[in-house]
């Protein structure tokens, strides 16, 4: 699953890519579990004395691929889902440890799987090894699994006596080793896992800051252009209202020339904290497009309620002056409003040409002032 598709919430993202990685890493384990299983039984001196166990065999770890792979991973990432499903599917993993663990245990303690005894006992190690380098996102379940599947092997070379001795100690070593192995394995695991999350934030921080003005903090012009035409489309296919204002600092030139630019920037900055102040319900959208141009997208709102809000962002702007560093400036804004109508507005170049011309009307008309798009 590509990483855009990722959940950002850091708690939800290490359990979405466990189970990614346990579902990706266990979709075939079980198939060479039935594999050597057949190689087990099939290479034993009498399998047909011992068919109701190989068949019992097979249909186990049959049963253990079959649940495997259409236990899927959730499509809803949340929480309680995610670690439902890592739950039940680390208890698939366990129970075909210990099928294994069994099954390897009856080779070695039954005489007529002698010549088959190699075979489990590779096997086995194989496994063991799989699951301490590739399962370490648990520790605990992984560190039970290869015990599952080594402990119930050595209890029968235990019991043996001394002709089991160098092959018992060397599988013992072994199984140390690779507790130790999936010990380190899973720090590393979860090494990598934040070292992706500080990757994703730096992602998400620097997309962030390309879609938003540094001066403002409102969105810019990026923003607007990815997002405008996907709320059209999303209004097209509601039926739903969208309306957008653009307006213009009046004469903001004149501040830059008469008090400097550092001025001109704060002046900025006090009248997005303005529009602020006033568009602030939840999907308001509020934009710098650029320069003294600013911008607001108005998602389910219709034509009178679009004009009711500029027309009172208007008049803050106009009756209360803004206080930019040591200045008290009084400053009015020009403004366009208009509603996507279908009937007219083939396109989003379209709609927002209009509400554009009737912003170019307003300031032609004396400025201070709001023109609703024609």
């Amino acid at each position: 699953m590509p990483i855009t598709s990722a959940p950002k919430q850091p708690s939800t993202y290490a359990l979405w890519r466990e189970v990614q990685d346990v579902s990706n890493r266990t979709r075939l384990g079980s198939l060479y579990y039935l594999l050597a299983w057949l190689l087990t039984w099939g290479f034993s001196q009498a399998p047909l004395q011992h068919l109701l166990l190989g068949l019992g065999g097979c249909g186990f770890f049959t049963l253990m691929l079959v649940l495997r792979w259409i236990h899927l991973p959730p499509t809803l990432h949340s929480d309680r889902r995610l670690t439902r499903w890592i739950n039940r599917h680390w208890l698939l993993v366990l129970l075909t440890a210990m099928g294994w663990g069994l099954a390897h245990a009856l080779a070695l303690s039954d005489p007529d799987f002698q010549r088959s005894q190699l075979v489990a006992t590779v096997s086995t190690i194989a496994f063991s090894s799989a699951v301490a380098f590739t399962f370490s996102m648990r520790l605990r379940r992984g560190l039970c699994t290869v015990l599952l599947l080594n402990l119930p092997g050595l209890l029968v070379l235990a019991s043996n006596g001394e002709q089991q001795l160098p092959i018992l100690l060397t599988l013992a070593f072994y199984l140390i080793y690779l507790l130790m192995v999936g010990t380190r394995s899973f720090r590393e695991y979860h090494a990598g896992i934040a070292l992706e999350l500080q990757l994703l934030e730096q992602r998400d921080a620097l997309e962030r800051l390309s879609r938003t003005d540094s001066l403002t903090g409102l969105g810019n012009r990026h923003q607007f252009n990815d997002l405008f035409p996907l709320m059209l489309a999303n209004a097209k296919r509601q039926g739903s209202p969208l309306a957008l204002v653009l307006m213009d600092i009046d004469l903001f030139k004149r501040v830059n020339d008469q008090h400097g630019h550092l001025t001109g920037d704060a002046c900025l900055e006090v009248f997005a904290e303005r529009m602020r102040q006033v568009f602030r319900r939840d999907n308001d959208i509020l934009l710098r497009m650029g320069g003294e141009e600013f911008a607001v997208l108005m998602p389910g709102t219709d034509l009178e309620h679009a004009q009711q809000m500029a027309e009172q962002f208007r008049a803050c702007i106009a009756d209360n002056p803004l206080q930019a560093r040591e200045h008290r400036l009084n400053l009015t804004t020009s403004l366009g409003v208009g509603t996507f109508e279908p009937a007219r507005d083939c396109s989003s170049e379209a709609f927002f040409q209009r509400i554009d011309s009737a912003l170019f009307q307003a300031k032609a008309d004396g400025r201070n002032r709001l023109v609703l798009a024609r």
